[in-house]
């Protein structure tokens, strides 16, 4: 079984049924298995996206954690040894979200589900 990690617009565009979600990435998020996680990061991002207009979720980050959380997803923290990765990360990618996401990734000994090109070259 694989222990993954989802990036935050893959898990947005689920909850939105967005056309640019790949069905394989849709099936692995609702395949039913343990080695699904989420970070709190995405609930932050999402928070973030949610309080300054550009997006637009019913029922608020709490109903986009639950939609995961409910469904067998774990979650992960934000923790000391991510941000001492973050520390040493070079600059492939600006985005802080994404950057401590990878750090997460990283300490965790997950995948990061991602479409992100840039993303990938850290792995």
């Amino acid at each position: 079984m694989h222990r993954r990690l989802f990036d935050t617009n893959l898990l947005i565009w689920y909850v939105l049924n967005d056309d640019r979600l790949s069905s394989d990435i849709q099936a692995d998020i609702e395949r039913l298995d343990s080695g699904k996680h989420i970070s709190i990061v995405s609930a932050w991002e999402v928070a973030i996206k949610i309080s300054i207009g550009k997006l637009n979720l019913r029922g608020g980050v709490d109903a986009f954690w639950d939609t995961f959380v409910l469904n067998g997803f774990k979650s992960l923290p934000v923790s000391i040894d991510a941000l001492k990765i973050v520390e040493t990360l070079p600059f492939h990618h600006k985005d802080p979200f994404d950057r401590l996401l990878i750090a997460t990734a990283i300490a965790n000994d997950l995948e990061l589900v991602t479409t992100d090109t840039e993303i990938a070259r850290y792995f």
